[in-house]
């Protein structure tokens, strides 16, 4: 029986890598079930497309971080992130970024929310137990990188459910998330030239022409005001109550 080869170089042939593109594609195992590849330049990373991306279930838990809520509770005040439960949540932020820069570039929008969504959650638990501030710290600046996935994946997921005013509302909300987390990193002055803020307003812009939405009424309210048309200003804020109610 011939021995299979080893190498790679008829997978690299047939998919070449291109510098500055994120490469993905979705191929099924050897047992039918759906796996994620992404290509890098020196080779290819391939993922789990349920649970955690390696395929490893920690003590038995879907993730590590769900290992970790089990160990808190367990733990009560005894529960501390040491040097190697620090290792194990650095690997699962890693794990997940490749799986979900493969999801956007796939177009599986949801799936890119649900993984950026995992990753906030395992930056705030890791921030409230960090054991030192740098340590948090080194994870919490890239918090408005996150945001950004997550509000951009949840705004084109609208938009291909043929939502786009909703599209707009989540660009919003994301954009508030970001001016929040730069307000905590006292970065409070570079928020409106940062590239990703750019980005979204930009997107926003872009839906709002497009699909010839109105501007949502929190800028309506904001303009009136700045125009000092404060009848009209009354009129939008009984709107956004009404809104807001409802939500409810």
């Amino acid at each position: 029986m011939a021995k299979r080869p080893q190498h790679l170089d008829d997978i690299f042939g047939d998919w070449p890598y291109e510098f500055g593109d994120v490469a993905a594609r979705k191929v099924r195992g050897r047992d039918g079930r759906a796996v994620l590849q992404l290509r890098l330049d020196m080779g290819l990373l391939q993922m789990e497309a349920d649970g955690r991306p390696d395929g490893a279930r920690p003590e038995g838990f879907s993730t590590y971080y769900d290992y970790l809520l089990a160990l808190a509770f367990e733990e009560g005040e005894k529960f501390e992130l040491d040097e190697a439960r620090c290792v194990e949540i650095d690997r699962e932020f890693v794990q997940f970024y490749h799986r979900r820069i493969c999801w956007m570039a796939l177009r599986d929008f949801r799936r890119a929310v649900a993984d950026a969504e995992h990753t906030l959650a395992l930056m705030d638990f890791s921030s409230a137990h960090a054991p030192e501030d740098e340590w948090a710290e080194m994870h919490e600046q890239y918090r408005p990188f996150v945001i950004f996935h997550h509000t951009q994946a949840a705004a084109l997921a609208e938009v291909d459910d043929l939502h786009p005013e909703k599209a707009v509302e989540v660009i919003e909300s994301g954009l508030g998330r970001m001016q929040a987390a730069f307000a905590r990193q006292e970065m409070d002055e570079e928020f409106d030239d940062d590239e990703l803020v750019v980005k979204l307003r930009e997107m926003k812009d872009a839906l709002a022409n497009h699909y010839e939405l109105e501007p949502p009424l929190t800028e309506q309210l904001d303009e009136a005001v700045a125009q000092e048309q404060y009848e009209l200003a009354a009129e939008i804020r009984d709107r956004i109550a009404r809104h807001s109610k409802r939500k409810v």
